[in-house]
């Protein structure tokens, strides 16, 4: 049995186990969760049953496995190359596996970049900027500073070749220095990035949140500075996945990002053990809804709980919301964050709407010269990302097949438009 639509599973085998101690981690509390286990490795005859029951829940020719954490390069080298064994054999004919992982780059070395570049993995890799931003929260359980070990992973992915997203968390340190940030980004290279900012609420503190919780005004001035430097000088060199989500309503284009979505609930969690959860922020018993070992990984994501948890964000989208006219580019951000007042005090508006508000109003002009451009030539040149991040040897990727950057989106309406839209002609 097939899904009905296409999805994106973070699948956790080394489930909250981690070779780090980030200050900021949202994911090492779900320890917790486990408590009546030593092991938070996913046994190898629960690893062969969840990639069996992902490939024949793929409704398309490509079958995109998304690896999170955790960390989960900490089972070695050997589990991974377990895992490509057990897809190829079990995979159809006619259809191609896409394998993505998400790490802090510690334990990159000339081995795993080897298989990556073998075996056509995307890497998405964890920098928060130059040393002095990056190290003061992203360190070791002996709380050793780790820039130097992920800039050497990150020089060896661009070495062999291999796709790197850059995934930058954005907390109230860093963000005060916007410009030194990306222009870090383009000194080094970097040619995806995503900023992704910390946000956890925390009602024993004054201001409500953790002191790690960027300020969302700062975050606002943050993403407004950057793209001011990015429209003038890099649209076409640096793809930056906040700017690209600004410019999809603009072309017609639904979101790839699930926090901008106006429904959710297309990237659940199979943790190490097999349990199923909603989603990678609602890792909590409430929004367990089964085990792979006991209901199939399809029915779990067409059950209709699942539905509901996705609706539900646009179902509780408060009045002002609704009213705003950036409504279309923010559909009210995740739900995990909306937990402030409305103006006129109602529940249920996201913490960053000051720094969404200000950033998606501020770009829009700029970016709707840059589509209006698009239109005008109408030439669209192949998406750079799903490219690199294409195994060796599989077929090209057509329009309504799920789209490899493992979004979960078909091809045409996610990664067809990305990028590639921008590079039309100048700017300004």
């Amino acid at each position: 049995m097939e899904a009905s639509r296409d999805f994106q599973v973070f699948a956790k085998p080394a489930g909250a186990i981690c070779n780090l101690d980030c200050a900021y981690c949202y994911y090492l509390g779900k320890r917790h969760l486990f408590s009546h286990t030593d092991s938070f490795r996913m046994p190898d005859v629960l690893l062969e049953e969840y990639i069996v029951q992902h490939i024949e829940a793929s409704p398309g020719p490509a079958v995109s496995f998304s690896w999170h954490g955790g960390e989960p390069m900490i089972l070695g080298l050997d589990y991974f190359r377990k895992i490509v064994a057990l897809q190829r054999k079990h995979q159809e004919p006619g259809q191609h596996v896409i394998n993505g992982i998400q790490t802090n780059g510690v334990f990159l070395d000339d081995a795993w970049c080897r298989f990556f570049l073998a075996e056509g993995f995307g890497v998405g890799l964890s920098l928060d900027g130059p040393r002095e931003m990056h190290d003061p929260y992203r360190v070791t359980k002996g709380k050793k500073p780790t820039h130097e070990h992920v800039m050497r992973g990150f020089k060896l992915l661009r070495q062999y070749g291999i796709p790197c997203d850059i995934l930058c968390v954005v907390h109230d340190q860093n963000v005060q220095y916007p410009t030194e940030i990306y222009r870090f980004f383009k000194e080094i290279g970097a040619q995806y990035v995503s900023f992704l900012p910390i946000v956890a609420a925390d009602p024993n503190t004054e201001r409500g949140v953790t002191s790690q919780t960027v300020p969302a005004e700062a975050f606002g001035t943050f993403l407004c500075t950057i793209f001011d430097e990015w429209v003038l000088h890099d649209v076409r060199g640096i793809m930056v996945q906040i700017f690209d989500e600004a410019s999809r309503p603009e072309l017609g284009l639904e979101h790839s990002l699930c926090i901008f979505r106006e429904i959710c609930g297309d990237i659940p969690v199979v943790e190490f053990n097999g349990d199923f959860f909603s989603c990678d922020h609602f890792v909590e018993p409430e929004h367990r809804l089964g085990n792979i070992l006991e209901t199939p990984l399809v029915e779990l994501l067409e059950s209709p709980e699942q539905r509901s948890f996705g609706e539900a964000k646009r179902k509780t989208l408060p009045v002002y919301c609704q009213k705003c006219d950036v409504r279309p580019v923010c559909n009210g951000g995740c739900p995990k964050n909306r937990f402030i007042l409305t103006p006129d005090g109602e529940q249920g508006l996201n913490y960053l709407c000051p720094a969404f508000k200000r950033f998606f109003t501020h770009s829009r002009p700029h970016l709707r010269k840059l589509v209006s451009k698009v239109h005008s030539t109408q030439v669209i040149e192949p998406p750079s990302r799903p490219v690199a991040v294409r195994a060796p040897g599989i077929p090209k990727t057509r329009r309504n097949d799920p789209c490899p950057c493992g979004s979960g989106r078909k091809f045409k309406k996610c990664c067809l438009g990305k990028r590639s839209h921008w590079q039309t002609g100048k700017t300004g």
